[in-house]
């Protein structure tokens, strides 16, 4: 269930990533000075000025970035939104009265749009920019692996999302750690470009900003992988209570089976089993994992 936070980052770097190459390019072909480069200060910087303006770029990334979120969840994912006045199959309808009833035992005023993507893997994921405007998505390899019961407790634990206002949250700390990433990509790229001669300064400036750009906003999602693990158990609580501990903690150990069944056999090609792995990574992959390892997830859950 990573699929959210996982498109909201790749979306976020490819926001990013274009304005500063529009930024650059707008810099070289006009009299506009975007070097932030003085004659005296801090290493010959405008601390200020390339504070406010990564301020700006930061935050107004994250933003355009939640905005699209939905949208882009749709596209790229291919997902067909499932709506409860067409000729839905008994399985389609079934997920949105599921979705539905979540929705209603957390109090949304507003249902959020229900979709199923094909895929084997066994996944869902909630995304989109407010309450009012949310997306639940869920896999068809999800509705054939899993029973009613366990449908029914990923659903809550998606629905939880929402009603936690998750996408904002996470929209804020991506905010602040673009800050971070435009400002110290910008440094970097100033002090490098002084290293080689005038004529070739701006396109070693041009190409260190967008590499760095990418290499430390790929550092800065271990901050927001960090956060997106401790709101997961958050969900898993308010899955418990839409849904009931029992169906919560049955979902849990549901998906913790296909973990299992993916660890048997590492040579397997099923795409459903691999894509699972994002909850059980060890070592140093975990810190790129947006969720918990499933024991840990399970075993706070029974401890409510």
């Amino acid at each position: 269930m990573g699929k959210r936070l996982g498109l909201f980052i790749l979306t976020n770097i490819l926001v990013l990533t274009t304005v500063a190459i529009v930024w650059s390019l707008i810099v070289s072909f006009t009299d506009i000075d975007g070097s932030f480069q003085t004659s005296d200060g801090v290493l010959g910087i405008n601390v200020l000025s390339l504070m406010i303006f990564s301020l700006l770029l930061g935050f107004g990334g994250a933003l355009i970035s939640l905005a699209m979120s939905r949208w882009m969840a749709k596209k790229m994912m291919r997902v067909k939104v499932l709506d409860p006045e067409d000729n839905l199959s008994q399985a389609e309808r079934a997920v949105v009265e599921k979705v539905h009833r979540m929705a209603r035992a957390a109090g949304l005023v507003h249902m959020p749009e229900v979709g199923v993507y094909q895929s084997k893997e066994v996944n869902a994921f909630a995304t989109g920019p407010t309450k009012k405007r949310s997306l639940i998505a869920v896999s068809a390899g999800l509705l054939q692996e899993m029973d009613e019961d366990a449908v029914e407790g990923v659903i809550a634990h998606e629905v939880a999302h929402v009603d936690n206002g998750d996408m904002v949250t996470m929209t804020l700390l991506q905010g602040i750690v673009n800050t971070f990433v435009v400002f110290l990509s910008r440094v970097a790229a100033i002090i490098l470009s002084r290293l080689v001669r005038s004529e070739l300064q701006f396109i070693v400036r041009f190409a260190a900003i967008i590499i760095l750009q990418i290499l430390f906003s790929i550092l800065g999602s271990l901050v927001v992988n960090a956060f997106s693990r401790r709101r997961e158990y958050h969900a898993d609580r308010g899955g418990a209570d839409f849904a009931g501990k029992d169906k919560m903690t049955h979902a849990l150990r549901s998906l913790q089976q296909h973990v299992n069944r993916a660890q048997v056999d590492d040579r397997t090609d099923d795409s459903a089993l691999q894509t699972m792995k994002i909850n059980n990574k060890g070592g140093v992959a975990h810190l790129f994992s947006s969720h918990p390892d499933l024991e840990d997830r399970i075993a706070q859950l029974e401890r409510m």
